[in-house]
């Protein structure tokens, strides 16, 4: 399945069950915040900048071949056999599958780097030498690709794929980029789940459940966000919101098992209400910020 920043919430999804999954979302959030410096900077830390020719072509094929292996590393969930058994067992099968397999794979993320992250709409690329602009993006791709893939790689090949951005990150920190009018309250929701203790976590598990039988209308209203974002040419914005918020699930102490029960989709519902909310009609809203009123009390924080 191929990834777009249109439909961010799903490839959050993939990254909230990867050990690796929120390094891959500072990568991407580095890629969409780049000014021209910082995709210069990308461009200078390849490994091949400045290399000799057959220095860079002896490196594209160890590139390539590093891709290759993180491709086949982690299976994906149209590979995995169907769970079998009755209701109960099949639902407790297909949670472990979720934990063990993703929807998309590492081309489907390297694409989405090129063509969408660093592709047309990109500020900055725009006015970017080509030949810089796929130097930075290499650079970005590759990084992604190792974090992905982490688990499954072994440490001289992951190292190859993500040492050249962690230098240029360490050196200095890279932009990031604007969450749009609902930054302030999307900081003050995501600030809360970072301070969740056990009995917190525990809230957001019980309102999944409750809220579990209104997967149609929250896919409803997910899709009418994900609309709003691209007509309002909001949808850079909505996908660094929910790319943030795959690091503040981790930092929350949640785990692989909690997003493939559904607690991912929760969160990543509240946050596409909270980033789109002055663009949604009240029962999108209602439907998407359940799971907030039912674990704190409270509606949605006001964005915008």
């Amino acid at each position: 399945m191929p990834y777009s920043l249109v439909s961010a919430a799903t490839l959050g999804f993939d990254l909230v069950r990867l050990p690796g999954g929120e390094r891959v979302a500072d990568v991407l959030l580095a890629g969409l915040g780049a000014d021209a410096a910082a995709l210069h900077r990308l461009a200078a830390g390849h490994a091949a900048a400045g290399r000799p020719a057959a220095e860079r072509a002896e490196l594209a094929v160890r590139a390539r071949r590093a891709h290759e292996l993180a491709a086949t590393g982690v299976p994906q969930l149209r590979d995995i056999g169907d769970p079998g058994g009755t209701a109960p067992d099949r639902s407790a099968r297909l949670v472990t599958l979720l934990e063990q397999g993703t929807i998309g794979n590492t081309p489907a993320l390297e694409r989405l780097v090129r063509d969408d992250v660093l592709g047309p709409e990109h500020a900055a690329v725009a006015d970017l030498d080509p030949a810089v602009a796929t130097l930075a993006a290499d650079v970005l791709a590759d990084a992604a690709t190792g974090w992905w893939a982490a688990d499954a790689l072994p440490d001289p090949v992951r190292q190859q794929l993500t040492g050249p951005y962690a230098t240029v990150a360490a050196w200095e920190p890279l932009p990031r980029p604007e969450l749009g009018p609902a930054a302030p309250a999307l900081a003050e929701l995501l600030d809360e789940l970072r301070a969740l203790d056990e009995t917190g976590r525990r809230r957001w598990r019980l309102a999944v459940e409750a809220t579990r039988l209104q997967r149609r209308p929250w896919a409803a209203a997910m899709h009418g966000a994900a609309w709003a974002a691209h007509v309002s040419g909001r949808t850079r914005t909505l996908a660094a919101a929910q790319l943030v918020a795959v690091q503040a699930f981790g930092a929350a102490g949640f785990t692989a098992r909690d997003g493939a029960e559904g607690v991912w989709n929760a969160l990543a519902g509240c946050v596409q209400g909270l980033a789109m909310g002055d663009l949604l009609d009240e029962e999108s809203l209602t439907v998407l910020g359940a799971p907030w009123q039912l674990v704190t009390g409270r509606s949605l924080p006001h964005g915008g």
